[in-house]
C-alpha cells in the first residue's frame, strides 16, 4: 500500500516528491543528484518527446547526434559561454583504471588524457566545430539540426525532473546566412514550444525575452516560455537563443555568399528538457496525485472490471476485453486492470493517483445492459461520471471525454495563472506579494542589472521575461520611480 500523499497546502515540495514516488515516475539512484526514470515516467517523457519531434520535423529540422565528450579547449573559445558553465562541468582526465596498493581501483597515472574532456553540459561548442565543416557555401544554408541527448551539469541542489545532475533533453542548433533569418528561426522555435506546452501539455505559458542577467551564456538574446506552477512559483519551460555570430567566430563557421565573399553565419540554439515532466506534475496535480493531459498521458483510459462472485468474473472480463479492443481500435492508449489481489476501490485510487484521464468501470449490471460507466480525472466524484454509455458507442464517448479533459485542464491552469498574475505600483507591495501567495507580478520596469540583483537577493524573485506583445502604455517603474513603457514579469522560480 502506497504511503499517503502529503497535501499540497501542507508542504508543496513534499507533495511533489510523494507524487513522483507513488506514481512511480522516478526514484533516486546510487549516483548523487541523478535519478532513475521509471517506465511510467519514461512513457510520459516519450510522449512529450514525440510531440516536440513531430513539430521540429514539420518545420524542416532533422535529427543528428554529437559526442558526449567535448575537448576542454572548445569550452574556452567563447568567453561568456565558459564563464556561464565552468562551475557545472564534469571533467574526464583519465581513460583507464588500475588496482592501487590496497587493491582499490584508481586512475592509471600513465593513462592521463593529453587534453581533459568535458562531459556535455550543452553542445554549442562541439556542434559549432562540426558546422564549420558542414557549411561552405550559401547553398548549405540554412542548416537546421536537432539532437535528443543527455547532458550533465553538476548541480548542488537537485530535485527530480526539475534540476538533476544528468537530465534528458533536446537541443536544436541552426546556422543562417543573415541575422534576420536567425532571429526569425529563434522566434519560430519559441512559438513551437508554446504550441506544444498549450496544446499538448495543457500548460498556459507566457512568451517573452529574458533580461541580460538571465540570458544564456554566449547568446545575444534569449527567449523563453514561462509557466506558473500550482504553488505560485514560475518554471522556465523552454528557451530559444539567438547566438549572433559569437559561436561562428569562435569556431570559424563561414560561408561563401553569392558574391563569392566569406561571411560568418548567424546561429541559434533552443531546448526543452525532462523539466517539462515536472511542469506537467505541478501545473495540474492535486491532493490525490497526478492529473495528466490526455495528449501526453501514457495511459489515456483504464478499464476497471468489478465483480463480487466468481461466476460474474467471466462475463465482466469478456465485456471488458471487448471494450478494450474497441478503444484500442480507435487509437486510444488503454489498459485493462486485471489485478485480482486488490479491490476495485484500491484500483480507483491507484489510477487516480497516476493521473489517468478517463476511467471505464464495468460491473455485472453494465454487462447486462451492454454498457459502461465513465469517470473523468479532472472532475471529482459523481459530477465527473457518465452512466449507461452503450458499449457500441464507448470509443466515441471516450474520445470526446478525452478532448473535454484536455480542454478542462488547460482552462483550469489558465484561470489559475491569470488570477495569480497581479500588478503593483510599489516595491513594498511587490515584496508582500512575493512573500505571500507568489504568482506572476506584472510591473513597469526601468531598473538596471544591479537593481535586478538587489531584488533577487532581497526577495528571491527574478525577471522571468519581458512579455511578448506587452502594450500597457507608459507607467512608472515600481522600483526606480522612473517613467517607462517596458513591462516585466517577475516571480520566484524553480
Amino acid at each position: 500500500m502506497a504511503e499517503k500523499i502529503t497535501p499540497r497546502s501542507e508542504d508543496y515540495s513534499r507533495w511533489y516528491l510523494d507524487v513522483i514516488r507513488d506514481a512511480q515516475l522516478a526514484e533516486s539512484s546510487p549516483v548523487r543528484g541523478c535519478m532513475v526514470i521509471r517506465p511510467y515516467g519514461f512513457a510520459l517523457w516519450e510522449n512529450i518527446r514525440d510531440g516536440l519531434d513531430r513539430r521540429f520535423k514539420a518545420t524542416g529540422h532533422v535529427n543528428a547526434y554529437f559526442p558526449l565528450f567535448i575537448p576542454m579547449s572548445f569550452m574556452q573559445r567563447e568567453a561568456e559561454h565558459v564563464d556561464g558553465f565552468a562551475k557545472e562541468c564534469a571533467v574526464v582526465t583519465h581513460h583507464r583504471l588500475i588496482a592501487g596498493p590496497d587493491g582499490a581501483l584508481v586512475p592509471d597515472p600513465e593513462a592521463r588524457l593529453e587534453e581533459p574532456l568535458i562531459v556535455r553540459p550543452t553542445s554549442e561548442t562541439i556542434i559549432g566545430s562540426t558546422f564549420s565543416n558542414w557549411v561552405q557555401s550559401y547553398r548549405d544554408l540554412p542548416l537546421l539540426v536537432n539532437q535528443w541527448a543527455n547532458v550533465v551539469r553538476w548541480e548542488l541542489r537537485t530535485r527530480p525532473f526539475l534540476r538533476t545532475t544528468e537530465f534528458l533533453w533536446q537541443e536544436g542548433h541552426t546556422a543562417h546566412a543573415t541575422e534576420e533569418e536567425a532571429v526569425e528561426e529563434t522566434l519560430r522555435m519559441l512559438d513551437v514550444y508554446a504550441d506544444f506546452a498549450i496544446n499538448d501539455a495543457a500548460i498556459p505559458v507566457v512568451k517573452g525575452r529574458k533580461s541580460a542577467r538571465e540570458r544564456f551564456a554566449g547568446a545575444v538574446e534569449t527567449y523563453t516560455i514561462e509557466a506558473l506552477m500550482g504553488n505560485g512559483w514560475a518554471l522556465q519551460s523552454g528557451t530559444s537563443h539567438y547566438l549572433g555570430t559569437n559561436f561562428a567566430r569562435a569556431f570559424d563557421i563561414q560561408y561563401l555568399d553569392r558574391n563569392n565573399e566569406k561571411q560568418y553565419c548567424h546561429t541559434t540554439s533552443w531546448g526543452v528538457s525532462t523539466r517539462m515532466v515536472g511542469a506537467a506534475i505541478m501545473a495540474h496535480g492535486d491532493d490525490q496525485g497526478l492529473r495528466l493531459p490526455p495528449v501526453i498521458a501514457p495511459i489515456q483510459a483504464v478499464i476497471v472490471p468489478i465483480w463480487r462472485k466468481d461466476p460474474e468474473r467471466v462475463a465482466v472480463m469478456e465485456h471488458a476485453e471487448r471494450v478494450k479492443a474497441a478503444l484500442a481500435g480507435a487509437g486510444i492508449r488503454v489498459k485493462l486492470d486485471v489485478r485480482d489481489d486488490v479491490s476495485p476501490g484500491y484500483k480507483f485510487n491507484d489510477w487516480e493517483m497516476r493521473g489517468v484521464p478517463v476511467r471505464v468501470e464495468i460491473g455485472p449490471r453494465d454487462v447486462e445492459s451492454d454498457a459502461v460507466v465513465l469517470g473523468r480525472r479532472d472532475v471529482p466524484g459523481k459530477e465527473g461520471k457518465q452512466f449507461g454509455i452503450p458499449a457500441g458507442q464507448v470509443a466515441d464517448a471516450v474520445s470526446e471525454l478525452l478532448s473535454e479533459v484536455q480542454a478542462g485542464l488547460l482552462r483550469q491552469a489558465t484561470e489559475f495563472r491569470d488570477s495569480n498574475t497581479r500588478r503593483v505600483s510599489s516595491y513594498d507591495e511587490f515584496r508582500q506579494l512575493i512573500d505571500g501567495d507568489g504568482g506572476f507580478v506584472r510591473v513597469h520596469w526601468d531598473g538596471t542589472g544591479e537593481d535586478e540583483d538587489t531584488i533577487k537577493e532581497e526577495t528571491k524573485a527574478t525577471i522571468r521575461c519581458f512579455p511578448d506583445g506587452a502594450d500597457d502604455g507608459e507607467g512608472v517603474c515600481f522600483y526606480t520611480g522612473r517613467k517607462t513603457s517596458q513591462v516585466a514579469l517577475f516571480g520566484r522560480a524553480y
